[in-house]
């Protein structure tokens, strides 16, 4: 069967350029990948079929002798073209120009960073726990960091006496290798140089030639107030000292705050759950409640109040985190039964509870509802 016309085959013209050539076989490889068409049986033999293609176009010379002479130029007698593409041409030269394209994401990010001598320093996490009260004002806190350094002893090189780093005789300074495995080439990490596409022949004696030390160091964070559980502070450059004089990383801390003994917090908002007396609650009356700043509030409890009602304290909730206003504090009240009666207030208890039929209109309305339903079930 006769050959396909190689500029078809990529889907480009006769007078694309060399980079034009080079991103439409990126496009084809992509596509016709065997490891993503595993229902088409064809896709193998259309993706050698495309690396043949850009095995010539990418060469100038075999260009040349293409566009003079089509498929003949490959087929022997003509001259220094017999080296061209045969059974499929040299797939891992070709393949390595699109390797990163197709497995950069998970053979650990583009070629460029693995060749660089340096390495960024971990970014950290700390958790810090913060009172509701501290979240309410904001407050200056002061941590302890176990962490990396960098070296002093060598200035975060990893070298001794400034000495110089040396090429990578495995990797070439290219911090990967490449092993070919059947179909594939394969890219992986250097183990000479883990990476770093250099060696240290003279590594600093305090570091080991990693070029940072373990130290705790001791920080002072500024908690903005209306922080809440969750909250997230960066603090750029405070991370790990970077490997051989790379860039430190960041360090955040994340916030927790404490449950508190008299308010729950919802947002902006605070809840106190206050008790009051069963006669309070009765006839109304105040009663004086805190308030997060330290302070003191009182507030009427209207006559004939239940459990859960609840009264609102404009403006004495949480601030917003970024401005915004502050949220508002609710009173919720909770009637207590009394307990441990003397044998008087027994007396005048059963008293009240003779005359007071009409003064329970929620009980009432329950145990009417009740007769009515077994009433129903009856009939």
């Amino acid at each position: 069967m006769a050959k396909r016309d190689y500029y078809e085959i990529l889907g480009v013209q006769v007078s694309a350029s060399a980079e034009e050539i080079k991103k439409a076989f990126r496009k084809k490889a992509k596509q016709l990948h065997p490891d993503s068409n595993s229902d088409n049986p064809d896709a193998e033999a259309q993706f050698k079929e495309a690396n043949e293609a850009y095995e010539v176009l990418k060469d100038p010379e075999k260009r040349a002798a293409y566009d003079r002479f089509g498929h003949a130029a490959f087929e022997g007698g003509m001259g220094g073209m017999g080296g061209g593409p045969r059974g499929g041409g040299d797939f891992a030269s070709a393949f390595s120009d699109v390797f990163d394209d197709l497995f950069g994401d998970f053979m650990g990010g583009q070629r460029t960073a693995a060749r660089q001598r340096a390495t960024r320093g971990s970014d950290l996490r700390y958790n810090l726990r913060v009172t509701l009260e501290e979240a309410f004002s904001g407050v200056q806190k002061t941590i302890t960091v176990p962490t990396s350094v960098a070296c002093n002893e060598c200035n975060g090189t990893g070298a001794q006496s400034g000495a110089e780093p040396t090429t990578c005789p495995t990797c070439s300074g290219m911090g990967k290798v490449r092993a070919q495995q059947g179909f594939f080439t394969v890219e992986r990490t250097c183990p000479t140089c883990g990476g770093l596409g250099q060696m240290i022949k003279d590594p600093c004696k305090v570091c080991h030639g990693a070029g940072r030390v373990e130290k705790e160091r001791s920080l002072s964070v500024n908690i903005p107030a209306g922080v809440e559980t969750g909250t997230r502070i960066r603090l750029a450059g405070e991370g790990e000292a970077g490997l051989r004089g790379g860039p430190t990383g960041d360090l955040y801390i994340f916030i927790e705050v404490k449950e508190h003994a008299l308010f729950h917090r919802d947002g902006t908002n605070l809840y106190c759950q206050v008790p009051v007396s069963m006669t309070k609650a009765a006839l109304g009356g105040e009663v004086e409640v805190p308030t997060i700043d330290g302070g003191r509030s009182r507030v009427k409890v209207p006559a004939g109040s239940q459990s859960g009602r609840q009264m609102r304290l404009r403006g004495k909730g949480m601030p917003a985190l970024r401005g915004g206003g502050t949220g508002d504090m609710f009173i919720e009240l909770q009637v207590e039964t009394p307990v441990n009666l003397n044998t008087r207030q027994k007396e005048l208890l059963r008293e009240f509870e003779e005359q007071s039929a009409d003064n329970n209109p929620v009980g009432s309305k329950f145990f009417k509802t009740v007769k009515s339903f077994w009433e129903s079930m009856k009939s």
